[in-house]
């Protein structure tokens, strides 16, 4: 198993089948193919040998597809950057990997003056955007156009696909190692139930840098599908390229959904090719993915959770299941090739139902933390993954996720899980978006606090959430205090970054 293995296939069975669909440029899988062996040639003439890391610090493009097939087809391994990180978090990761050879696009080419002084062994930048390469780089298509093509190297099994730092929502970012057995294991096990449409075309919206959009990389290069990019994502740019490019499939985080599903120019376009919609990072409320199916009628919607760490999938929420009372606010049940329990702190498995932390096992589990061996001792015990997630298992299997378990609130010495607090909020009209977390209280030890986006034009007072909150929940899980604020600390992979937020609000 290894990620060049389906472009081979592809190559042998559709050739003149379209790969990418990226602006104004369509490339059949036949081009991709000989356009990923140049560049394989070309990132060898530039020293890369077996085992290097190639680095790439890039929007959504093809480019970005083409690279990482042949950063594995060079016998290499890819280090995709966070296009959100600050030049030192960027540095710190270029520099603890050892990159040598570093791939940037127009977006970031006015950073590499900095980064070549951050990061001494930076031997070669490649220059992949629409000019000439500014002074010192190297031209990604002259170095595709003028480099003689190899053989794929076929690394593949065990060996190392990539270096995949962490978004940093609890810390500081740690270089997450999967194998190429991880990444088509987990991808594999999510195609095995018919997560993606054979053949279809998936939207590449959510950035590319993150393992989610990836793995739906694997799987549709798996099912022979087309990839659309667009550079980022935006609403109407989302809208519209579902409608123009007839869209099956696309992964969304649930930031994503809403301001595509609330956006007043939604029923402009026909969206009506849309067949599967794979939302994670979060979990997205009830509220929300009402709305959401009322958009998207003819979309299956299937929660995937998971990390990173899991290449990056342990347990499926499938459609037919959001039909259900209770099981639609679960993360489903473990994927096909997961196993999934629920244990104490001793690492025992706690009885069903009740609350322990969520741990994961399967030939999808990292190889290991980049050059930190102590911290994957910790995270990796007897072969399960420590997720840091707490939840409950249900006699089905179906896991309910918490909390994070440094998330949990305890307010007067009660557990509240925020996602449960979150739900009932989402639910109140006024609300667009929100986050609930702990913060000091004299009286309580910790509050339960409400951080919220508002409708367009709405309104909310304090009480009035708390007397909607009172209806669904006990009195202690409801908000003590609440905040109105314009935007959300977000990370790259989408996700609510609540340390940021206690910081404001402590």
């Amino acid at each position: 198993m290894y990620l060049t293995q389906s472009l081979h296939r592809c190559l042998q069975q559709s050739p003149h089948a379209t790969a990418t669909v990226c602006g104004d440029r369509t490339v059949t899988y036949a081009d991709t193919y000989h356009r990923v062996a140049a560049l394989a040639g070309g990132l060898r003439e530039l020293g890369v040998a077996s085992g290097d890391r190639v680095a790439i610090l890039a929007l959504n493009s093809d480019g970005y597809l083409q690279t990482i097939l042949a950063v594995a087809w060079a016998d290499a391994v890819i280090v995709p950057v966070n296009t959100r990180w600050s030049i030192k978090e960027i540095a710190y990761s270029l520099v603890e990997a050892d990159v040598r050879v570093l791939v940037v696009d127009d977006a970031f080419s006015a950073l590499v003056p900095s980064l070549s002084e951050l990061c001494p062994n930076l031997s070669s930048i490649v220059h992949a955007g629409d000019g000439a390469a500014p002074g010192g780089m190297l031209s990604y298509e002259t170095l595709i156009a003028t480099s003689t093509p190899v053989p794929d190297a076929h690394r593949s099994g065990d060996s190392l696909a990539g270096i995949f730092y962490t978004g940093g929502t609890t810390g500081f970012p740690k270089g997450v190692m999967l194998s190429h057995r991880n990444l088509f294991v987990s991808a594999t096990g999510c195609a095995a139930i018919g997560t993606w449409t054979t053949g279809g075309t998936v939207l590449h919206a959510a950035p590319m840098f993150h393992l989610a959009d990836l793995a739906s990389v694997i799987a549709h290069l798996m099912l022979g599908g087309t990839h659309v990019m667009i550079p980022a994502f935006n609403p109407i740019a989302t809208l519209r390229a579902i409608a123009d490019h007839a869209v099956t499939d696309a992964l969304l985080v649930p930031t994503m959904i809403q301001m595509a599903v609330d956006h007043p120019r939604r029923s402009d376009f026909d969206l009506s090719s849309l067949r599967t919609i794979v939302y994670g990072a979060s979990p997205a409320s009830e509220a929300l993915l009402s709305r959401a199916r009322d958009a998207f009628p003819a979309a299956r919607f299937i929660q995937a959770y998971g990390m990173t760490e899991l290449s990056p999938v342990a347990t499926l929420l499938l459609d037919e299941d959001h039909d259900h009372p209770v099981r639609r606010r679960s993360a489903g049940r473990a994927a096909p090739h997961a196993l999934v329990k629920i244990v104490d702190p001793d690492g025992d498995e706690v009885p069903l139902g009740e609350f322990g932390e969520i741990v994961v096992s399967g030939d999808h589990v990292m190889l290991g933390y980049w050059k930190k061996p102590n911290e994957t001792a910790a995270a990796i015990r007897d072969g399960w993954m420590h997720t840091g997630d707490g939840g409950t298992m249900d006699s089905d299997g179906y896991v309910f996720v918490a909390d994070r378990i440094k998330d949990m609130i305890i307010s007067g010495g009660e557990n509240v899980y925020s996602i449960e607090v979150e739900n009932v909020i989402a639910k109140h009209p006024a609300v667009a978006q929100c986050a609930v977390i702990g913060v000091p209280d004299e009286q309580w030890g910790e509050r339960v606090h409400a951080v919220v986006i508002l409708a367009p034009g709405a309104t909310l007072t304090l009480e009035e959430l708390r007397e909607h909150s009172k209806r669904e929940i006990a009195g202690y899980k409801v908000p003590r205090s609440l905040a109105i604020v314009d935007g959300l600390p977000m990370s790259g992979a989408g996700k609510i970054l609540k340390r940021e937020l206690r910081k404001v609000f402590a």
